[in-house]
């Protein structure tokens, strides 16, 4: 009997989406605005933010989608600071006090410095990144933006949002 074997590495390898790496120090209200103003696009914050209950974290996300494209557009923060109180059993002390520890969560920890991603999602080729990037850099508020590789994300897993 012949045995039929099925190779499916090719398609799952290949990235239908395209991100775009954010650096800034505003608020993410006030990015998706003024990507909202420069780009033509209407991100909207969702109703739930990603929850990581692995590591305690939420991130913000904005999203739209696009019907006339077939595109969705998400603006998703990566950094998560979260505040812990850890008591302090200090006998000598008059009063119960507490510390607070900051702890920073990444969701894409490659790139720890970058602060949003715009992550488009098309299944078509999308060929608009050029003129994406350059709007975005136009944005007074926005330090830097870059293309990031997909397919060289160890954390790619993150950016599945559905």
């Amino acid at each position: 009997m012949a045995v039929h074997k099925l190779v499916s590495d090719d398609v799952f390898e290949e990235a239908l989406y395209t991100l775009i790496a954010i650096h800034c120090t505003i608020e993410d209200y006030r990015l998706a605005y003024l990507l909202n103003k420069h780009l033509g696009i209407s991100l909207v914050r969702k109703p739930l933010d990603l929850d990581y209950s692995k590591d305690k974290s939420t991130y913000s996300i904005f999203e739209w989608e696009d019907n006339k494209q077939l595109t969705t557009w998400s603006l998703v923060s990566n950094i998560c600071k979260t505040h812990e109180a850890v008591p302090q059993n200090n006998q000598q002390s008059l009063f119960n006090t507490q510390e607070q520890i900051t702890k920073t969560f990444n969701l894409i920890p490659e790139h720890k410095g970058v602060n949003y991603f715009l992550k488009i999602d098309n299944d078509n080729n999308f060929s608009k990144e050029a003129y994406i990037l350059n709007s975005i850099l136009n944005i007074p508020q926005v330090a830097t933006a870059f293309s990031v590789d997909v397919n060289q994300l160890k954390s790619k897993d993150n950016l599945i949002f559905n």
